[in-house]
């Protein structure tokens, strides 16, 4: 296995993503060690908030951090515009304040059962569709979307469809958050590592301080990443639960991943 790239993040406006694994986190010395922006989960479903939400999301705030809400979609519970619903009413709204962030959706891996919740690439399309479009007509903003590129050809067939108005996290830990997932030709947060300097997952903004300003105001258009790599790359398929990865080798499109207990989500296999 070639080892993967070291980000290329030196020059790029870092922040973090937490859920309630990170408890009564010092968000001083967060701020302090250089994080500019983060994201918290606030829900999860239609029955679910995290309990750590409320100091996560008011302390990031006041340590000077622009901060926003993200809700880890469950497409198998109910209907996209179901979950949207919960979400802003559970902390996932937005303001124009010019420090909150717009609203996140996870939309990646069954953590439960089966990795595209038993829908049909069509009917995947329609939930996020929903979603979207109801978070956009009770906020007036449409949310970032969070996956990998994996999921998104495997779930929704690489559909283009969201991308023409939900800017992208790209969730890629390989040292470039390039190739995309189709729809997009660019991104505006990149997720590439489980651990680092802050508490959670590592993230990258795709512009400056000034531009991420502009991003929690409304509009902003990134600039477009450089050249993916090209080259083999043996990597782990994602299973459709926590365990039996397949070995398969492609370019690299998106790192192996397992789901672990210390943040919630799936994260790359070294």
């Amino acid at each position: 296995m070639r080892a993967a790239a070291v980000p290329n993040t030196a020059d790029t406006l870092k922040g973090l993503d937490v859920s309630a694994y990170q408890e009564n986190l010092n968000w001083p010395s967060v701020a302090a060690q250089g994080a500019s922006f983060a994201y918290v989960k606030a829900t999860e479903g239609v029955n679910y908030t995290s309990g750590q939400f409320s100091q996560q999301y008011n302390g990031s705030a006041a340590a000077g951090l622009i901060r926003g809400a993200y809700h880890f979609a469950l497409p198998d519970v109910s209907g996209g515009s179901t979950q949207a619903d919960y979400f802003v009413a559970h902390g996932g709204g937005w303001s124009d304040d010019g420090r909150t962030l717009p609203g996140a959706l996870d939309i990646e891996y069954n953590p439960y059962g089966a990795t595209c919740y038993g829908l049909s690439q069509s009917a995947m399309i329609s939930w996020i569709t929903a979603f979207s479009t109801e978070y956009h007509s009770r906020t007036g903003r449409y949310p970032i979307v969070y996956s990998t590129r994996d999921w998104w050809s495997t779930c929704t067939g690489d559909s283009a469809t969201p991308g023409r108005y939900d800017p992208l996290w790209i969730a890629d830990y390989s040292g470039s958050a390039t190739p995309l997932p189709a729809g997009w030709t660019t991104y505006t947060l990149w997720q590439n590592a489980a651990a680092g300097t802050f508490p959670g997952d590592q993230d990258v903004f795709n512009g400056t301080l000034a531009n991420l300003r502009t991003f929690a105001h409304g509009t902003y258009t990134p600039p477009p990443p450089p050249p993916a790599a090209v080259g083999p790359w043996c990597r782990r398929t994602p299973p459709a639960t926590a365990s039996r990865p397949s070995s398969t080798c492609s370019t690299p499109t998106a790192p192996p991943w397992r789901w672990t207990a210390t943040s919630g989500r799936p994260h790359a296999v070294p």
